[in-house]
């Protein structure tokens, strides 16, 4: 399974890795992808997500319930 963020969508970048000599191999960026549970007080259970740590700290800072009404596509999950 790819990883990716549930909510920002940030995958997995391609580039080149540079030696000393400017030899160009490939490579692949990685996400920092975290599962995290969150309580949802209305629903008295918690949600489980696949997601950046840039969305923790989004999340953080408007509040989970406020999260899921401006995100509608996380609810159907």
């Amino acid at each position: 399974m790819m990883r990716t963020c549930q909510i920002t969508g940030k995958k997995p970048m391609k580039g080149h890795k540079r030696s000393h000599a400017m030899n160009a191999t490939k490579r692949w960026f990685a996400p920092n992808i975290q599962t995290h549970r969150f309580w949802i007080v209305s629903k008295k259970s918690f949600l489980k997500l696949k997601i950046s740590t840039k969305a923790m700290r989004l999340i953080d800072k408007l509040g989970i319930e406020n999260f899921l009404s401006s995100y509608s596509h996380i609810k159907n999950k």
